[in-house]
């Protein structure tokens, strides 16, 4: 016999799992200088292919992932000043 419930747990993981997928798709397509919404749309459509296809795709030369790298926010103007009279 089927265990419904059970059924609904896989089910609710592989929806949350959907879910990362597509977010973690629009951030590294918006990083990458692409936009959110490209990245949404292959998170969502592609699920976990949709994330991989964005982890290989070149970055364009003038984004964020060039500028500031994957993950940072880059300095604050206060620490660059900072870091610019240190280097005089």
């Amino acid at each position: 016999m089927i265990v419904f419930a059970e059924i609904g747990a896989w089910a609710l993981g592989l929806v949350y799992l959907w879910l990362l997928s597509a977010i973690v798709a629009s951030y590294l397509s918006e990083r990458k200088g692409y936009g959110e919404r490209i990245g949404l749309a292959f998170g969502l459509l592609l699920s976990i292919i949709g994330t991989i296809v964005w982890i290989v795709w070149p970055p364009k030369p003038d984004s964020k992932w060039k500028t500031l790298g994957p993950i940072g926010r880059g300095k604050s103007d206060r620490e660059k000043v900072q870091a610019e009279a240190a280097a005089e």
